[in-house]
């Protein structure tokens, strides 16, 4: 699928409420039991999707807090179905998701179920949600969902709470029947703190193991907020070609090959947008910088011509390593863990390792 991510984003989010009753290490919406009264009406949701239906973007999450703690969530689905946006829906794994919500969800149009799953036990996972009880409950609304065929994807955040147990929720993950692995890179935004990151080097050895697993799983696997990510893929392929013997005359001949074949990469405003339960419209869910609102403008005029928007597009804004980096257009570095450790949405991204070929002759330059 080719987009123009100048005009139209891939991914819409839409945080339906703050309202969860999870109590989350990492949550980015410091989530609270109750909804809060500026969240956007039934009507004002309906008159939301109406736009994202005309902004054309391909897939539409409902988010949270916890969707199910709406009480026209069922209603709102229903209508995005409608509209023809084949929503997807990320519930908390409390007593609110039961085995007869997952089944109206689907009767009213919910065409993929997302719930998150952060560690191999009871005891990982419970302990960064925030309440006993989480993790089976979680296993059972990936039964309940089998039971009524509605595909399920499974979300984890990466954090130093976790990040050692990758390889044992993949085990655990190739027994349960789920069409996608999404892993989340921690951003320091919200409940979520700056020790709570992994380092440069604990990201790399995630992604081989990451990599090593899709090539044994038989879902997929997608990051998110690790656009580097895409650059150790990359890393990958080439390396695999200069074993085979396929050596162009330079490394730059193989880039450009590839790169040149490589879809565009997703990033903050670039491709994905993020709608608050207040109307409030963020390049992401991670980076709390408001574009404008869409009680006061169209989302397709925020997403296509706000300044944040368009400035987080352009490349050419990138600082540090990620400006001169080969792969800036097809990475291009996490903008909101940018922000959140150096308060610069355009420095660099913090958690990278690579050195491009043109940094370290820049680094030693003179200042003027």
């Amino acid at each position: 699928m080719s987009l123009d991510f100048n005009q139209q984003p891939l991914v819409v989010i839409w945080e339906v409420t703050q309202a969860c009753d999870l109590a989350c290490l990492h949550c980015r919406a410091s989530a609270q039991p109750q909804r809060h009264p500026g969240e956007l009406s039934t009507e004002e949701a309906h008159r939301l999707m109406d736009e994202i239906k005309e902004l054309g973007a391909p897939i539409f999450v409902l988010t949270g807090g916890d969707p199910l703690k709406r009480p026209d969530i069922f209603d709102l689905v229903e209508y995005g179905a409608q509209r023809g946006l084949r929503p997807s829906l990320t519930p908390s794994a409390t007593p609110l998701l039961t085995r007869e919500a997952i089944f109206e969800l689907k009767k009213r149009g919910l065409v993929r179920l997302a719930v998150s799953l952060d560690g191999p036990t009871a005891a990982v996972h419970d302990s960064i949600r925030g309440v006993s009880g989480s993790y089976q409950k979680t296993l059972d609304a990936v039964e309940w969902a089998g039971e009524c065929h509605l595909p399920v994807q499974i979300n984890t955040t990466i954090s130093r709470h976790n990040y050692a147990h990758v390889e044992e929720i993949e085990r655990l993950l190739t027994r349960l029947k789920i069409v996608l692995w999404s892993v989340f890179f921690l951003v320091p935004t919200g409940r979520g703190q700056l020790d709570d990151l992994i380092s440069a080097e604990e990201c790399e050895q995630v992604f081989e193991k990451l990599h090593r697993a899709s090539q044994r799983v038989k879902f997929h696997i997608k990051t998110t907020e690790a656009q580097h990510y895409r650059r150790f893929l990359l890393g990958k392929r080439i390396a695999e070609r200069w074993q085979q013997g396929m050596k162009p005359e330079t490394v730059q001949d193989i880039l450009a090959e590839e790169l040149g074949r490589a879809r565009q990469g997703v990033n903050d405003a670039k491709g994905f947008v993020f709608v608050s339960h207040k109307g409030e419209v963020f390049p992401s869910g991670f980076l709390p910088e408001t574009a404008g609102n869409v009680r006061q403008q169209s989302l397709t005029e925020i997403y296509r011509n706000s300044p944040l928007f368009v400035a987080l597009r352009d490349t050419s804004n990138l600082k540090g390593k990620c400006g001169v980096c080969e792969f800036h257009e097809l990475c291009g570095g996490s903008r909101a863990r940018a922000f959140a450790v150096t308060g610069d949405a355009f420095a660099e991204e913090p958690c990278c390792i690579y050195h491009p070929q043109a940094w370290p002759a820049m680094e030693g330059a003179a200042v003027s």
